[in-house]
């Protein structure tokens, strides 16, 4: 399903500050993903004329991308996917739900499937993510951290330790 398609589409707005992009692609991907269970098909879209999106826009804020929603053709397919150890700043062993974590941050969606992004494990046990750039980096940053705290969070839960978040 293209933008052009789609019979609605989702407007991502926000007020302009340096998280936004980011804040918009972590929630944003929470309303794609429940889309998705309850039967419709979205599709991330950063080329869009502004002027074709009915939406009101205020002061200060901004439209940062859409999603395309609406039911496709057919269910998508599965994009290329980077190796872990091509994502991973860490050495040594790792826990289960980081790895899970990981392998769930993979399966984003990204910019033109380009996963740009960077996951470290610290040696405190926090987890850090580096935005490697390009095109919608930041939105795609916060899409990837949504992925992998539910990940995380699955396996975490599974162990009976605390989530992510």
């Amino acid at each position: 399903m293209g933008l052009g398609s789609a019979p609605s589409v989702i407007a991502c707005i926000g007020r302009e500050d340096d998280s936004l992009e980011e804040r918009i692609g972590y929630f944003g991907e929470q309303v794609a993903l429940l889309a998705q269970e309850l039967g419709l098909n979205t599709c991330w879209a950063g080329t869009f004329n502004a002027k074709n999106v009915p939406a009101k826009i205020e002061d200060g804020e901004r439209l940062v991308i859409v999603i395309a929603i609406g039911y496709g053709a057919d269910q998508g397919r599965q994009h290329k996917s980077k190796k872990p150890e091509n994502v991973v700043d860490s050495d040594g062993e790792k826990p289960d739900w980081f790895n899970f974590g990981v392998e769930m941050a993979l399966l984003a969606p990204t910019a033109l499937n380009q996963q740009k992004f960077e996951i470290a494990l610290n040696e405190d046990g926090s987890v850090e993510f580096t935005d490697k750039g390009g095109m919608f980096s930041k939105v795609d940053l916060g899409i990837v951290k949504y992925h992998f705290e539910v990940g995380a969070d699955y396996v975490r839960s599974q162990e009976g330790e605390q989530s992510c978040r």
